[in-house]
């Protein structure tokens, strides 16, 4: 299964008729600049292409009345003043003989893209379509929109194909208050809108556009994906700048194994529109969405509004009654059972590493895709492990002399069989750095586990990594001579307590259900790693680290983001080969299996997340959206 892609040419013929500066930004270019950047960077080549079908009328009767769809059909015979007159009915749209017949396509186009998803035909994909139609109700256009073309495809999915629960993800500078008003008394569907609202004075200015906008740049939209809308999708078991866009879209295939439709809606810019379509299909398709330009720091509204909504939707979603309803701009000085917490890591030391690690940031430099996307290193052949067919089974090894020179001064690495882990290791490490590679696993021996780990990291440093992200669970303690200077963050899940040493190292329990590991992950680790922005991800599977393979698919899986795909997963040889095969699979794109039905979290699991975030919020602000007790 790959990623369909689902057009028509004719939906390039509506255009504007008369003189309408409100409605001329709604032109055919808008998809031919789209389609022509998809076939400059190959990704249209890659894709399964499917041409549109026209909706019937019975499907587009899914959402719309059918007075109104033949309205829209006596369109095709009218003249243009007639068109001009119908239009001016309507609040920001424009008419055109063509308009029901494009309007019938685009709905179609979703309808299409519904089913080769659902019927395993394609993985994932997207619709590239106008008239646009999230701001379309039962009976009105609105907003340059016809045909709900998502409304109608999220009913098809209902009624065709059984689903129960579906997830709407709507990101766009204007609310589709369409979408809203089709599923606001649906509990079968959840729909996430986030916009701008400025207190009612933004199109299409509706007092129910409230309680779910927030700001638009970069850092708010991931506040919004770790703090709101990943927690609610996650415990719903939904099914089914641009390079922000791939970062989002990466995000949402680990929900409903990967099963996401992109139907496009707004978008008016055009280089802007071709470049986020672009990054969106790249996503879709299973490529590393490209760093972040950082640093990232939510602004002040967007907290605010995520605050909003969190207090408002905690009634009716446990992750959200387990977490805080507030956003913490001013930790408290004590916790919720009234102890004073930990000295919170600060000071010069810290404002200094801080300081280094913004310097950093601005440094960030973009690495090109690697011709490997995943390679896998083990010690010996495995005739169990089954790989997805573009997996490298990496054979070659760094020179022993090399290996022998770094394993130098740790005893445990005295063995051959460490000596040749470690080599391997080195060259498919070499290999992730040098740009060849995107990612990889290597497998290595339980008793050289902490050696060989301390070794990455060293060589990863004095190899060019500006920033590195270590994620160690199980027993793996942080070398002790490893510098504090804002090139390292060390994340150790599976400690005795949560501690926070300093603003570089940070430790915690693993929890131990699905929903206290979800919300470390969403709470604590992506923000971190989205807020550190490292181009270098270690994962190391240690002794005792405890986490099944769905478990570690998803940390690998989310971990691509803030990293580019450029991630590092050491796994013990013991447990290897099921390991290994889940996560190469999300490392190479693939969505992560389930973790199965929701579960909340334990309580000291939620006290232990909710005194680190505090902690630690002070300096790293993608934390601020997980919000404080009220």
């Amino acid at each position: 299964m790959g990623t369909a892609l689902v057009y028509h040419e004719d939906m390039t013929a509506p255009r504007l008729l008369w003189d309408d500066p409100e409605c001329e930004i709604e032109c055919p270019e808008r998809l031919t600049a789209a389609l022509d950047r998809l076939r400059q960077c190959g990704l249209e080549q890659r894709c399964l292409r499917l041409s549109a079908r026209e909706a019937s009328e019975a499907e587009l009767g899914l959402v719309h009345s059918l007075e109104y769809v033949a309205l829209v059909r006596g369109t095709q015979v009218l003249g243009k003043q007639e068109l001009q007159a119908l239009s001016g009915q309507y609040d920001a749209v424009y008419f055109h003989p063509s308009t029901f017949h494009c309007a019938r396509l685009a709905a179609g186009a979703a309808l299409q893209l519904v089913d080769a998803v659902l019927l395993g035909a394609a993985r994932n994909g997207l619709a590239l379509v106008r008239p646009p139609g999230h701001h379309s109700q039962r009976a009105a256009a609105n907003g340059f929109c016809v045909f709900n073309n998502v409304a109608i495809a999220a009913e098809h999915a209902k009624q065709k194909h059984g689903l129960h629960r579906i997830l709407i993800v709507d990101w766009d500078v204007h609310h589709g208050q369409g979408i809203q008003y089709v599923f606001e008394d649906d509990p079968s569907v959840l729909y996430f809108s986030w916009h701008r609202y400025e207190h009612g004075h933004f199109w299409p200015f509706l007092r129910e556009s409230n309680a779910d906008a927030v700001g638009m740049g970069n850092a708010d939209y991931m506040a919004a994906f770790l703090h709101l809308l990943l927690p609610l999708a996650f415990e719903g078991q939904m099914q089914a700048t641009p390079e922000c866009f791939g970062h989002l879209t990466q995000l949402l295939q680990v929900l409903a194994g990967g099963r996401v439709c992109a139907v496009l809606e707004g978008g008016y810019h055009l280089e802007s529109l071709a470049q986020s379509v672009c990054m969106t299909v790249q996503a879709l398709l299973g490529d590393p969405a490209p760093p972040l330009p950082g640093p990232l720091r939510p602004c002040q509204s967007a907290l605010e509004s995520i605050q909003s909504v969190r207090a408002a939707q905690a009634p009716h979603w446990a992750s959200l009654q387990q977490q805080d309803v507030a956003p913490a701009l001013s930790p408290s000085a004590r916790s919720l059972e009234g102890r004073p917490l930990p000295v919170q890591p600060g000071g010069p030391a810290c404002e200094a590493a801080a300081a280094v690690l913004s310097s950093l940031l601005d440094q960030r430099c973009l690495h090109p895709t690697p011709p490997v996307r995943t390679a896998v290193a083990l010690t010996a052949p495995d005739a169990t492990l089954v790989l997805p067919p573009d997996v490298l089974r990496q054979e070659k090894s760094a020179p022993r002399e090399e290996a022998e020179a770094w394993a130098r001064p740790h005893a445990s690495l005295a063995q051959d069989e460490a000596l040749t882990a470690l080599a391997k290791l080195l060259y498919l490490l070499d290999g992730i750095l040098d740009g060849q590679v995107s990612s990889g696993i290597a497998a290595i021996p339980a008793s050289a586990t902490v050696a060989i780990l301390d070794v990455a990291i060293r060589r990863g440093l004095s190899r060019g990594a500006q920033r590195l992200f270590c994620v160690a669970l199980g027993q793996l303690d942080r070398p002790l001579d490893l510098p504090h200077d804002g090139r390292t963050l060390w994340l150790s899940i599976g400690g005795k307590e949560a501690a926070v040493p300093s603003m570089f190292h940070v430790s915690t329990p693993l929890p131990g259900m699905s929903g206290g590991f979800l919300s470390c992950i969403l709470g604590l680790v992506l923000p971190l790693a989205y807020g550190f922005q490292p181009d270098l991800v270690l994962v190391a599977l240690g002794p005792a680290h405890g986490l099944q393979g769905p478990h570690a698919a998803l940390l690998a899986a989310v971990l691509r983001g803030p990293a580019g795909g450029r991630i590092l997963a050491l796994v013990e040889e013991e447990s290897t080969p099921e390991l290994a095969r889940v996560l190469a699979r999300v490392l190479h794109g693939e969505a992560p299996p389930s973790l199965g039905p929701f579960s909340g979290a334990a309580p000291e699991d939620v006290r232990a997340l909710r005194d680190l975030r505090r902690q630690l919020e002070p300096q790293w602000k993608m934390l601020q959206g997980a919000g404080e007790a009220g």
